[in-house]
């Protein structure tokens, strides 16, 4: 709701500039797409490490 209240006050100060982001806003998040995934993986592989790091502790019970 933020974002289009912002999006609105962009119109109304400068409306061809709100009309370019609004037209240019698929293109940025389909750029953006990809590294979303990267850092998914990437928290995927720093969790499996921190799991794999902490076994010896959480086999002798420590807390």
């Amino acid at each position: 709701m933020l974002g289009f209240i912002l999006w609105c006050l962009l119109f109304v100060v400068c409306w061809p500039l709100a009309l370019l982001a609004l037209v240019l806003w698929p293109l940025v998040w389909l750029i953006s797409l990809p590294f979303r995934l990267l850092g998914i993986g990437l928290e995927a592989v720093f969790a499996l490490l921190k799991a794999l790091l902490m076994l010896p502790a959480r086999l002798i019970g420590g807390r």
